[in-house]
């Protein structure tokens, strides 16, 4: 059952804030462990209903948590996302609007303001912000200086990586790459057990980055990969018949890795149980963005559908929440995670965050100017890889609580109401009977754009301002649109009609 902002906060206040809260009441600022899994989509969790994963670690979690139902992935691609989670800032304000462009920052990142709050900060696993200037990934396996590490101190990280039987990594300031034993997940989830224990008497900010389920979805762990073997498979109705059975093959790995990392989650919950500081942590478990798994006839991310850009976002902090959990339907974009996150430790946003601190959904007393009709944006400035080989052209847009609106670059391209028709199959751009709500959308749309001076200009434009037209990525041969549902070129010109 959803729940409204309202009556969550009363929920939560029922139990551990049955009193006005107070920051002077609390003994230290609480510690945050951080959980990010890449192109893990919001669909494939247990509590959300997915039939085919195993993830009863997670489940309990989002019984306890601030599930947020909306949280979306707004340039659902890996670096766009992780700039924007340490900036609070939208891609084209931060810079990084496609992958391996490096994060150069122009102001206080997220675990700077942490680190200077007196905070113990540590990062393991996939990092992703240094990029590759030669634009043909040659930094994905290199050191990463210190200077460029944005204010994390501890450090066990390679750029990107996902050979998970054989992931390097980089300790510290020592340049020599170093290898995870076994699945990297596991290794890594160890060592931020170690971690944790060895921080209980300073407030810590651990960034936990793993590489799965992202593809290569058939290396996880033997054990999970034979509990899949074979196993039918549930697949949601926009994969296309003639891709079933390869839908199949993939959604089998893809769950296997699953089940590896809820059982890594069993350790590091049980850990801070352990030691008696769960009530006093903040626990945050989400994803970069979605995986595609062959809805919509498509691969991959980088798409406006559900499957691409709806991420899981559990947020739990029982002293100041309670243990109740509960559903939070307003849309949470990459670009509000930092704030939330500082308005939760009641720390100062920095100048310069563009995204909303929703702690005050939680109890916080935070300043907030919410929208009177909340939305995410969607933005694929430049479309890479995948999205320029099924023809998929640059794009803005919202995800309301229960519409999802693009425009392309050349006008209105998608409308979904997402109650009546959760996965999107029937386009509703230039229907008559929703002339209205697609004008209303758009006119919400343009003026987002314009509060953050968004031109929404060619691709083109971007790539020159960059210098980013070396990029391989950017240079991959373009495809034609298709769609099990209708041409997506004839939606455009029915829209325009």
């Amino acid at each position: 059952m959803h729940t409204s902002r309202r009556t969550f906060l009363k929920q939560a206040t029922a139990g551990a804030l049955a009193a006005p809260f107070s920051f002077a009441q609390k003994r230290r600022q609480p510690n945050v462990l951080f959980i990010l899994a890449d192109e893990w989509r919001a669909q494939a969790t247990g509590y959300n209903g997915d039939p085919n994963v195993a993830t009863p670690v997670l489940d309990r979690l989002a019984r306890e948590s601030a599930s947020f139902q909306n949280a979306i992935s707004g340039t659902p691609v890996c670096c766009p996302a992780r700039a924007s989670l340490m900036t609070g800032q939208y891609p084209l304000t931060n810079g990084v609007f496609i992958n391996d462009v490096e994060l150069k920052p122009r102001g206080e990142t997220l675990a700077q303001v942490f680190n200077r709050a007196g905070y113990h900060t540590g990062y393991i696993g996939k990092w992703h912000l240094y990029g590759s200037p030669d634009g043909n990934y040659g930094r994905r396996l290199a050191f990463i200086p210190k200077d460029k590490r944005l204010g994390f101190e501890y450090w066990k990280a390679c750029e990107c990586s996902h050979d998970y039987n054989h992931s390097l990594y980089f300790e510290g300031d020592n340049p020599s790459p170093q290898y995870w034993p076994g699945y990297d997940a596991i290794a890594q989830t160890d060592d931020a057990c170690r971690f944790i224990e060895a921080n209980t008497r300073q407030p810590f900010f651990l960034f936990l980055s793993l590489g799965p389920p992202h593809f290569p979805y058939e290396t996880a762990p033997e054990p999970h990969r034979s509990q899949y073997a074979g196993r039918a498979m549930q697949l949601r109705p926009n994969v296309p018949a003639e891709q079933q059975r390869a839908a199949t093959t993939i959604l089998r790995g893809y769950s296997a890795h699953i089940a590896a990392l809820d059982a890594c989650f069993d350790k590091l919950l049980r850990t801070l149980e352990r030691l008696r500081i769960a009530d006093d942590t903040i626990v945050v478990f989400t994803s970069d963005h979605g995986d595609m798994l062959l809805s919509q006839g498509l691969t991959t991310k980088l798409y406006p559908w559900e499957e691409s850009i709806r991420v899981p976002f559990l947020l739990r902090y029982p002293r100041r929440l309670g243990h109740g959990g509960g559903k939070i339907t307003t849309p949470l974009n990459y670009p509000d995670i930092m704030p939330t996150l500082l308005g939760l430790a009641n720390l100062k946003i920095p100048e310069g965050v563009q995204g909303l601190d929703h702690s005050a959904q939680l109890g916080s007393h935070a300043a907030n100017a919410w929208p009177e009709f909340p939305a995410a944006l969607l933005s694929l400035p430049v479309p890479i890889t995948e999205a320029r080989r099924y023809g998929i052209a640059e794009y803005r847009g919202l995800r309301t609580e229960r519409y999802t609106y693009v425009r392309s670059i050349h006008g209105p391209w998608l409308l979904y109401d997402n109650a009546a028709d959760p996965h999107q199959v029937h386009n509703l751009v230039g229907h008559n009977a929703q002339r209205d709500l697609q004008n209303r959308l758009d006119d919400m749309l343009q003026a987002r754009l314009k509060n953050l001076d968004d031109e929404f200009l060619p691709a083109k434009e971007y790539v020159q301002r960059a210098n980013v037209g070396h990029y391989k990525e950017v240079n991959t041969p373009v495809g034609h649109i298709r769609s099990p549902w209708g041409d997506w070129e004839s939606t455009l010109e029915r829209a325009k009609s």
